[in-house]
């Protein structure tokens, strides 16, 4: 598989590239010997409105995700594997500021990831509407901006858990898997349950019965399988533009158009990555737009035709927005092949 990708390029570094400070010292690393306890910590200020829980909310995979959290406080807490090692986040608002704390090997590169992944990256202003529905929800919602994490396997294992089977069933092994294969998440996270997914080499170690105990069939499994052993190559679709991206990840035999889609809408910000072949969206967009609960998703690519560029970010709006379908008819019936 590795030979059908382009020669190895540079991965170029996140933008906003500020450096982080460790708390008492001036140097922007941590000191010798820190209590692991001792975070990095950074203050940044948002170009625009931000709603905090709006722009990291695509990351959460359910209730109990253990890599991610909001606190009663209005406090965000995210745990992920770096370029550089397991990283803790935690985001907080302060006003019209925002201040982060970090821990782990991975701290450094995610407070110099701040900006991107709160949307700095994102232009909210290229976004033209062409419905009054869209125009209403963009004014009620002004802090929505699209996140960038610059990380590709986080955003495309859950997705490749996602496919064919309920939320329910895919949050479940996600959740399931992350707790035995992760490990605990770097900082003050215990009570938390905070845990970094595992690396590459692990996920390639899963026996075949735990994948079967998750929930996960063979199908799926075998796509994470493919992915992990080509990671670094997948990594680099973080740095590219949506096509190229996109191909990138569709190499992997069992990733196609939504696999790739829900992964670079969170990995690279991607404004214009539809989401297509999902059970529910074409009905929801069909009926926002125009009355047609039913609609297919060539119809509604067609009704998305006047935001092309921003159509993942009309999306986005039209979930927002309220006008979604009243749920007619059996819902899908969650499976449990652990069982068998």
């Amino acid at each position: 598989m590795a030979g059908r990708f382009a020669p190895r390029t540079a991965r170029p570094p996140l933008p906003h590239q500020a450096a982080p400070t460790a708390r008492g010292t001036g140097t922007g690393l941590p000191p010798a010997g820190r209590c692991d306890d001792t975070p990095l910590t950074r203050e940044w200020t948002p170009p625009g409105p931000l709603d905090l829980r709006l722009v990291l909310s695509p990351l959460r995979r359910g209730p109990a995700d253990p890599t991610f959290r909001m606190a009663a406080d209005g406090t965000f807490w995210r745990a992920t594997r770096t370029p550089e090692g397991p990283g803790t986040l935690r985001v907080v608002p302060r006003g019209d500021r925002i201040g982060a704390q970090a821990w782990g090997p991975g701290g450094e590169w995610l407070l110099a990831g701040l900006p991107a992944l709160l949307g700095a990256d994102d232009d909210p202003d290229a976004f033209t509407p062409h419905h009054r529905l869209l125009a209403a929800t963009r004014h009620r919602r002004p802090g929505l901006r699209l996140l960038r994490t610059g990380l590709v396997m986080e955003s495309l294992i859950p997705s490749i858990l996602e496919q064919k089977v309920t939320t329910d069933e895919a949050y479940r092994a996600w959740r399931l898997l992350i707790r035995r294969y992760g490990t605990p998440a770097p900082g003050p996270t215990a009570t938390l349950g905070l845990h970094v997914m595992p690396d590459a080499r692990t996920w390639a170690m899963i026996p075949s019965w735990e994948w079967h105990k998750a929930g996960v069939d063979t199908k799926r499994s075998s796509t994470i399988m493919r992915a992990v052993r080509v990671a670094p190559r997948l990594e680099e679709a973080s740095a590219m533009e949506l096509p190229r991206a996109t191909a990138r990840l569709e190499l992997i035999p069992g990733i196609g158009p939504w696999t790739s889609a829900e992964t670079l809408q969170r990995s690279n910000g991607a404004p214009d990555a539809v989401t297509v072949g999902d059970y529910h969206l074409p009905g929801i967009v069909g009926h926002a737009l125009a009355d047609n609960r039913h609609a297919t998703d060539e119809e509604m690519l067609a009704l998305l035709t006047p935001y092309e560029g921003q159509r993942h970010r009309a999306t986005r709006l039209i979930l927002l927005s309220g006008r979604i379908r009243e749920r007619r008819g059996p819902r899908m019936t969650p499976g449990n092949i652990a069982a068998l």
